[in-house]
Formats: C-alpha cells, structure tokens, sequence
C-alpha cells in the first residue's frame, strides 16, 4: 500500500464477538482499509463515532442497550455524511428491519453470511458482497467530479435546468435504482399528493423479502399502492408495481393492454432483477411515451437499457452527483449524454408529476 494513500478507517458494531471476529479478519486482509475500533451495542457505537469518527460504519440491527435503528438514527442528528452500512440476517424480521434503517438513512446493506461455520464461504461473501460497497461508498464520501455533464441534445435542458424537454405524451413511467434506493423512493414517493396519471414500474436491486417490506412502506408513505405485481398482471394507472426481489419483470403488449411478465432468467449486470431488462421492454412497448428515471446506484444496470429508450424517442431522467448515495447508475447515463435533464433528489417528484401531467 502506498504510504500517501490512508486506509478506509472502519468501525464495526455488532454484538457478536464471531461476526466482530470475521469481519475484522476479511478487513485487515485489505490493503486499503483496517478496523480502527470494534463496539459490542449501539450505545458504544454512537459514543466512539461522537469521539473518533471513523471513515465508514458496519452496523448490526439486533442489538442490547441500544439496537441498530435507534444508533443509526442517533449518529444522523450529528454526522449525516458518515456511510454506514447495515449488516444484517435475511430474515422476514431482518428484512423487514433493514428497509427501517434504509430508510432512517443507511448508506446500504449487506446480508450476513448464513454459515459463519464455515469461513471460507462467509470470507467470500463478505469478499464479494461487502468490500466492494465498502470502496464504493468511501470514495463517493471522498470528493466527486467537480466537472458539470450536461444534458443530451442541443435543445434539451441542461443540468441546471428543472424541466426535461420533451413534448411527448408520458404514458408510463420506469423506475431503475439501487444503492441508496428505498431513502430516495421515500423522499420522492412522500412528496407525491395525488397519484399519477400513470402505471409506474420499477427495479430496485434487493433480494426476496426486501422488496415485498419496501412496498409496502412505500405504500405506507404515498398516495399510490405500491405493489410486487405477479405473472400476467395488467398495468393498471396510478399504481406502482415493484419488481420482487429474485425476478426480472419484462413488460409485453397484449391486445390494448400491457402485461407484466415475471421470470428467473440469467443474472444481467450481476442482478435479478436487472433495470435493462425493465427498461428494453419498456422502450418496445411503450417508445416515446416512456419516461425513465435512473436513480442512485452502484454499477452501470440501466445503461443499455437507456439507450433503448433514447432511440425509442422516450424521456430520460438522471438523479444528480451530489444527492446521490453512489453515482454510478444514474453517472452511467448522464455520462453517455442520455439524460434530457440530471436533477437533485429534491427535484425529481414535481419533475416527474409535470411530465405525467402532460396531456
């Protein structure tokens, strides 16, 4: 490791000694991070990061004195940058609490290793499923391009410009985002009074269970039901249907209707659900009348797709840099110039009701 080069200094909470163990293991392995502390609740968790914040947080939910959500919620009224990562089981219970503290403003999360009996797989879990967020969401925290990208086409708007140009009629809106997701979709999804004049759909990179709990807090939260469609399901306007966890959801015409086809196919961009898959459907069915937001994200899913959708004459939307948790799904797209407009997340829901209001 170059010695101008500082580690990811990171913090682990959890209230397993062997968890506390096999994360500190994987990490120092690492030549670009080291554990600089260990916290056994959330109560000394939020104590060490008040005294010597860390670069980054792994934080369990189930905790004594002070459990995961009350910790995260604690060290957000006095540090709302620090990423923090929830590390957490896939239970119903845990999903469940893990879209609370998605919510409540944690960074992402990672599912713990079902087996910690067996150390190689669990290293190669966290190896492949957690250091890379790790990286990603230090270097977000770490600067971001101070480069403006604008907007495709010489009459569309350009990033600072609040409104897309388009003079289509919107007749569907698609939903891509990841990392960062269920706290965007919240704030968008709250500011939202009346529902759209249109069927939404929408991929959000979670395993089973995840999604069914993000429905329904998105439901909980709007105006608009909020729900994981099943096989042949007609799409129906002012309704939201999210992709389950674990399935692509392609979309396909039948006579006058659209229809939601639900299936298992190969891994896209290492997801399932994938957005381009979304998307490509999208573009075929409904062309120039699509209107497409890409939102924060690690990786590139929604790429290929957005072209389509560019080359169909359909609408695309970017969620900025700087509100993004990562930038790199909706960078992707504003950085190959599909994007009419690239706005703050505080933007985006009057952005969208205007364009579906168009008539």
């Amino acid at each position: 490791m170059p010695f101008d080069i500082p580690k990811i200094k990171i913090l682990i909470v959890d209230d397993s000694a062997v968890i506390r163990r096999l994360l500190s293991t994987a990490i120092s392995k690492q030549e670009d991070m080291e554990v600089m502390g260990t916290a056994a609740n959330g109560l000394l968790g939020v104590e060490f990061i008040k005294s010597t914040p860390p670069d980054l947080v792994l934080l369990d939910i189930e905790m004594p004195v002070m459990d995961g959500i009350e910790a995260l919620k604690a060290v957000r009224q006095f540090n709302p940058q620090i990423p923090i990562i929830i590390f957490s089981s896939l239970t119903q219970k845990g999903a469940s609490t893990t879209i609370d503290a998605l919510m409540s403003g944690a960074s992402d999360y990672v599912p713990k290793p079902t087996n910690t009996q067996h150390l190689d797989q669990a290293f190669i879990a966290i190896e492949e499923q957690l250091l890379p967020k790790i990286r990603n969401l230090h270097t977000r925290k770490q600067g971001r391009s101070a480069v403006k990208i604008h907007a495709v086409d010489a009459g569309s708007t350009l990033v600072s410009n609040p409104h897309a140009g388009t003079a289509n009629k919107v007749e569907a809106l698609c939903i891509g985002v990841s990392t960062g997701g269920p706290a965007a979709l919240m704030q968008i999804f709250a500011e939202w009074k009346r529902p759209l004049s249109v069927p939404v759909f929408m991929v959000q990179h979670m395993p089973p269970k995840f999604t069914e709990f993000l429905a329904a807090r998105l439901t909980e939260i709007g105006c608009m039901l909020v729900e994981e469609p099943y096989e042949g399901q007609v799409a129906m306007a002012g309704k939201v249907y999210l992709a389950p966890g674990g399935m692509h959801m392609e979309l396909l015409k039948e006579g006058a209707q659209v229809i939601m086809h639900l299936h298992d196919g190969p891994l896209e961009n290492s997801c399932r659900p994938a957005v381009d898959i979304l998307f490509r459907s999208a573009a075929k069915v409904y062309g120039s009348g699509l209107l497409a937001v890409v939102l924060t994200g690690m990786g590139s899913d929604g790429l290929k797709g957005a072209q389509e959708i560019h080359q169909a004459g359909g609408t695309i939307i970017a969620q900025d840099e700087e509100s993004s948790v990562v930038w790199g799904m909706s960078g992707a797209v504003t950085k190959a110039n599909l994007a009419h407009a690239v706005l703050p997340l505080n933007a985006l829901a009057a952005e969208i009701e205007r364009l579906t209001c168009k008539v």
